[in-house]
């Protein structure tokens, strides 16, 4: 019996042993299962969410990109600047072509200033023109005479453009909040100061567009100085040369200069001189004269002394009785 009851209690251990292996592999099973799932289902989201956030990133990368990478040559901002000097038989005829042919091009004249002494004769133009007719019309205006000198400089501003592209929207976008803090503002103290910003900040924003207007104008329209010489004018030289002539012509023309000055000063005082000096040498002449007419007045006379008796004093005599 009791072996019977042995087996018994191992067979049931053994089932319940069997159930609880069942269970726990169904558990694991499940959670396996269900792990994947969430897996499977978690993994399309985190490459959505990671395609989003490259999807995201790709414009700010490729703004940085625009922002950091050298632009071409025909999208920077250039401002030219060109001066040239010719010399040609006729001042006048030569003014009237460069102005035509200004305004040809698309531009104006900014400047003219003329000399008509034949002389001398000389003029000095300053014209605008479009930048991409630039190089044509120092070529057309070199044509009108014989070229002596040409100076062509140039400013790169693209960055100073960027620049000011950038703060004009940063400052856009701060009159815009304070507008509209301005509105929703509700005690006077509130109202004169929010007042006060906006103004503050319009005026920031209008200097910046100011600045790029002028920008926008020095890189549309180059500056051409031009200036026109005749035939007898003396040539400009940029260089001053060294040595004992040169030294000498430098101080033959100080000498002129000062001696020019001390004539003009002259010519200045002689007036005021003959005025006051011419009487006041009179009065003196005249005095002078009537000193010499006048005697001098001898020295006084001094009175004679009373004589001194040259014998004994005499006695006085004696006085009688009463």
């Amino acid at each position: 019996m009791r072996i019977r009851d042995s087996r018994r209690r191992g067979r049931a251990l053994a089932a319940a042993g069997l159930l609880v292996v069942l269970g726990v592999g169904a558990c694991s099973a499940g959670s396996d299962s269900g792990g994947d799932n969430a897996g499977s289902a978690a993994q399309p989201q985190a490459v959505a969410g990671g395609a989003a956030d490259r999807d995201q990133a790709a414009p700010e990368k490729a703004q940085s990109g625009a922002g950091g990478a050298d632009l071409r040559v025909d999208q920077r901002a250039i401002i030219y600047t060109g001066t040239l000097q010719v010399r040609v038989d006729d001042v006048e005829r030569a003014a009237r072509e460069a102005s035509t042919a200004v305004t040809a091009a698309g531009g104006f004249v900014g400047g003219d200033q003329r000399n008509s002494d034949s002389a001398d004769a000389r003029a000095e133009l300053i014209l605008r023109v479009p930048a991409d007719r630039f190089t044509s019309v120092l070529e057309a205006l070199a044509k009108l005479g014989r070229q002596e000198r040409r100076e062509v400089r140039t400013e790169d501003v693209t960055e100073e453009t960027v620049d000011l592209d950038a703060r004009i929207a940063t400052q856009r976008a701060r009159v815009d909040s304070a507008r509209r803090l301005l509105a929703r503002a509700t005690s006077i103290n509130d109202l004169v100061t929010l007042e006060n910003e906006v103004g503050r900040r319009e005026a920031d924003l209008a200097s910046l567009e100011a600045k790029k207007r002028r920008l926008a104008d020095l890189t549309a329209l180059s500056t051409v100085t031009v200036t026109f010489v005749g035939p007898e004018a003396a040539a400009t030289e940029d260089e001053e040369d060294l040595g004992f002539l040169t030294g000498l012509r430098g101080g033959w023309s100080a000498f002129l200069g000062s001696l020019r000055v001390a004539l003009t000063v002259l010519g200045a005082v002689l007036p005021f001189a003959l005025a006051i000096g011419v009487p006041v040498a009179l009065v003196v002449a005249l005095a002078r004269r009537r000193g010499r007419r006048t005697p001098p007045a001898g020295p006084a006379q001094p009175e004679p002394a009373a004589p001194v008796p040259s014998g004994p004093p005499p006695v006085p005599a004696a006085r009688s009785g009463p």
